[in-house]
């Protein structure tokens, strides 16, 4: 335990010059006595580390010494992948050995290329969760990616839009969307989608499986995301837009719509564009829909058009003003 704290202090150091006694026992959770007898054991071995006095003082070490051991522990070097998202590395467990990851590294740099590194850090910031939506925190989030990384079969009870259903699964790898956790994993020989936040209970059995060397998760990933963008959306719309419901969908609606908008003719006098559209089910259209209010028109298919009748009488009937009380 000292030993990883003595490395620790003397990466700190050298990554970032002069720091406080303070700092340091912050850093490692131990008390500002401790680093003192710390830095003692460190001089006494040869390193050299020295104080400077004063309100700005701290431990340096000696211009031009390097520390040699830079080299990365095995589960260190697999945290760096997730360098970029901080949030996704603290969630799968892996948020300290992706700090100590990183300094090490920092601590192997050059000076100009350590500033370099500052700086991208000051400067560059990944939140990789969906603007205005919190992160999921999946109760077994943690427990399914040590399955993952160990080829452990897992058995869990888990709730699709439709039913809760037990699976035995092979779970093959993890991706992050906008926020949510999903398991790309195998089940009866077909690998399947799960959505971590919808595990109700998991087990992680003892038993491994061959991992399928033919399996490129980055690639499942895309053409599972594609497939299941042509499900959502299977049908398509022509309708009206305002110049305010031209700007609002552009924002409101997802990526597959939008790079598949496709605009009819020129806009009218007043500004309305005609467009064609792909949209999800009835039910589900309708809703996206209503939030444009009355900055759009469906034109067609007639059924969509009749569903909107319906919803919109709905609601006149709702908010209607209550008939007033005669004496």
């Amino acid at each position: 335990m000292r030993a990883s704290r003595l490395i620790n202090i003397l990466t700190t150091l050298q990554a970032k010059g002069l720091v406080t006694a303070e700092a340091l026992a912050a850093e490692n959770a131990v008390s500002v006595r401790t680093i003192y007898r710390d830095i003692d054991a460190l001089s006494l071995s040869g390193i050299p580390v020295y104080s400077e006095r004063g309100s700005d003082g701290g431990y340096r070490l000696l211009d031009g010494y390097r520390v040699r051991l830079n080299g990365l522990t095995p589960a260190e070097a697999e945290a760096m992948f997730l360098s970029g998202i901080p949030g996704a590395a603290a969630d799968l467990g892996l948020g300290s050995l992706m700090a100590g990851a990183q300094k090490k590294l920092t601590a192997a740099l050059p000076e100009d290329l350590r500033e370099n590194a500052r700086r991208m850090q000051q400067k560059f910031h990944l939140d990789a969760p969906a603007w205005l939506a919190e992160g999921e925190q999946p109760v077994y989030l943690q427990a399914i990616a040590d399955a993952v990384w160990n080829s452990k079969r897992i058995r869990m009870r888990y709730r699709s839009w439709k039913a809760e259903k037990n699976r035995v699964a092979e779970p093959l790898g993890i991706v992050m969307k906008g926020g949510a956790w999903y398991l790309a994993a195998r089940v009866d020989g077909t690998v399947r989608t799960y959505r971590t936040s919808r595990v109700l209970d998991l087990i992680v059995t003892e038993e491994r499986f061959d991992w399928p060397r033919d399996f490129d998760l980055a690639a499942y990933w895309t053409e599972n995301t594609q497939r299941l963008e042509l499900e959502l959306y299977p049908n398509w719309a022509t309708i009206r837009l305002s110049p305010w419901g031209l700007k609002e969908i552009e924002h409101m609606a997802p990526p597959y719509v939008r790079a598949n908008l496709e605009f009819i003719g020129e806009p009218d006098e007043e500004g309305w564009q005609t467009v064609r559209l792909p949209v999800a089910h009835e039910r589900m259209a309708v809703s996206e829909m209503l939030k444009l209010a009355t900055e759009v028109e469906v034109i067609d298919p007639p059924e969509l058009k009749h569903a909107m009748r319906r919803a919109v009488e709905t609601l006149v009937a709702r908010y209607a003003e209550p008939a007033a009380l005669t004496r």
